[in-house]
């Protein structure tokens, strides 16, 4: 279960604005820990209303920090000016679901991510497979938000 946010109850997001948030955008940032610190790397993801899912290129730095350390920290973020930004960050760990790397094989835990993920990326209810990536659920031990276009309303 994930911490509740305590600083900035103010300027968080309420739960269907985060929900609606993540479904509709398109990149976040995934922050591993490397064999040499910090990496953080841009990628696309699915949100089913309670859980990130991402998907990896298995040959990669991030596929290889997480498989030796799931700890992971995500950061969707939006906004220009200071009273413009806006975001959600979600800090756990990942688990592997699903054949590695993903050929299609049949999912039951995978049909609800991989359709999303086709709608958002390709227009289609069909996912590819493109035999170079794994699905990666991401387990929230904490999520925080902060929408700072709520400053001036209140």
């Amino acid at each position: 279960m994930s911490k509740e946010q305590k600083r900035g109850k103010r300027i968080a997001m309420t739960p269907e604005e985060l929900n609606t948030y993540l479904e509709t955008e398109r990149i976040c940032r995934v922050g591993t820990v490397s064999h040499d610190g910090p990496h953080v790397t841009p990628l696309w993801f699915a949100w089913d209303g309670s859980t990130m899912w991402l998907t990896s290129i298995v040959n990669s730095q991030r596929w290889t920090d997480l498989m030796r350390d799931p700890r992971v920290a995500i950061v969707v973020d939006g906004g220009v000016d200071f009273l413009e930004l806006h975001g959600v960050e979600i800090k756990g760990h990942v688990e592997v679901v699903g054949e590695v790397p993903r050929t299609g094989e049949p999912n039951p835990e995978l049909e609800t991510p991989e359709k999303i993920f086709a709608r958002k990326y390709t227009g289609s209810d069909q996912m590819h497979h493109d035999g170079r990536h794994a699905w990666l659920k991401v387990v929230a031990e904490k999520t925080s938000s902060w929408d700072f276009r709520k400053i001036g309303k209140n």
